[in-house]
This record gives C-alpha cells, structure tokens and sequence, in this order.
C-alpha cells in the first residue's frame, strides 16, 4: 500500500517514516511540507493513505482533501493539536494520531486500516485511485462550515443543483460541495444514479415508492422522506430501468 506522508515539520516526517519501516506492507512513496507540494506528490503518486497533519502554514489539512478530486485515500490524522479530533472524527478519518506518534498507537491505526478493507492481519488491498471513476464503496470529502464528512457514494441518496454547487443528501445531512452536478453525475455510477429532472439527481437504491403524476410524469419517494419528480421524458427511462 502506497503512503504520502503531509507535515509541515522535517522531524516529524523523518520520525513518522522511521516508525514505518516496522509496517513493510506500507511503501512510503512521498513526502510533502505544504498542501501545495501534497496535491503535487498526491497527484503523481496516486496513494492509497495519507498520514496528514492538520495545522501547517496557508493552508490545513482540511484544505488539502476538499481540493483533492474524488475518490479519496484513506487518512490518518497526525497532528500535536488536540483540539482537531472532533472535526477529524466528523471527516471518518481512519483514525487520528497525537504527536509525538507511539508506535503502538501506529500499529492499531494501520490494523484499523486492515479491518476497514476486510484484511484484518494481512496487506491491506488497493484504496479506490483519485481520477477513477466513483464505485457505490468509494468515499467523496465533503465540507461545510467548520464540519467535514467522508461519505460513501451509496449513502447519499438525493443530490441537488445550487449553480455551480450541488447540495448533497445523506444520512440526516444536507451539505453543499463546490462542483457542479454536472461534473458529479459524470463521476457518479450510472447503475444506481439517475437524473430526475434538470436540478436532481438521484439513488434508485434509495427509493421508497413510485405514483404516477400529471402529465406523464413520475413522483418517487426517497428513504429520507424526498419526494422528486421526474420529467416526463426521465420517467420513461425510469419506467424502463424499474421494469415498471
């Protein structure tokens, strides 16, 4: 599994890099002090986690995962602040490391890594490559405000146009991302996602119920209590793909 290692201090990349050496499974294959150089390093190397401090000059490492482009790696939070570990644990990092780093605390990260990829004690398998396109197990970093969230692409049920944002529904959330819905149906598995209409975009998998509407069109119910309406022309495909 391949690592990039993202902290603004030298002696804390070098102490981190030494403490991995006990984790052959893991390749660390670059190194970065800004977010600017991580997007660099991230955007040539493709791996599959990220160790990333959170305070570093300009920019976080918050700031780093909202620019990255979906699918992310997995993450792990390393930082001397532990002020950080509520919003970190909102993102679902994989887990969140104070500094100075123990090593017994490394290796219960990197097993949490091999439990969530279903490997528990073996080489973890490859993460989801940035620029694939997006599976229903592939995660997108959202954030609003102060709150972050990783969030698996079927979870979010409903998705929104907002001009050049899109409001994305999950769970009890409805944050907003700066992509167009455009760009995010592009990414988006068309097995299970379907535009309703010119503004909505939708997970069949999500569907509660299907009425007929006026004028040809369909009105469904969504889990989290949505109703939508599909375009007359879109209900046709929607008949077609629901065997209806």
């Amino acid at each position: 599994m391949k690592a990039v290692i993202v902290d603004d201090e030298r002696l804390a990349r070098e102490e981190l890099r030494g403490l991995l050496l006990e984790h052959p499974a893991i390749e660390v294959c670059g190194e970065a002090g800004t977010v600017a150089q991580a997007k660099e390093i991230i955007a040539e190397h493709k791996p599959d986690l990220i160790f990333l401090d959170i305070q570093m000059p300009g920019k976080s490492g918050f700031d780093l995962l909202e620019a990255l482009p979906p699918p992310h790696p997995f993450v792990i939070f390393t930082t001397a602040y532990n002020e950080y570990a509520v919003k970190a644990f909102e993102a679902n990092a994989l887990d969140y490391l104070m500094k100075p780093i123990h090593p017994s605390r490394l290796a219960l990260a990197l097993q949490k890594l091999a439990d969530r990829l279903g490997e528990p004690g073996g080489e973890p398998a490859r993460a989801p490559r940035s620029g694939e396109a997006l599976g229903p197990d592939d995660r997108v970093f959202v954030r609003e405000g102060d709150r972050c969230w990783f969030v698996k692409v079927k979870t979010i049920r409903l998705l929104e146009s907002e001009g050049n944002y899109t409001r994305i529904h999950f769970a009890d959330q409805r944050p907003t991302l700066y992509r167009t819905l455009g760009s995010m149906e592009e990414r988006l598995p068309d097995r299970i996602f379907m535009r309703a209409n010119r503004s909505q975009l939708i997970n069949l998998d999500h569907i509660e119920s299907v009425e007929p509407w006026f004028s040809g069109s369909i009105k469904v119910k969504l889990a989290g209590g949505q109703e939508i309406e599909f375009s007359r022309r879109q209900a046709q495909d929607l008949r077609e793909r629901l065997s209806l």
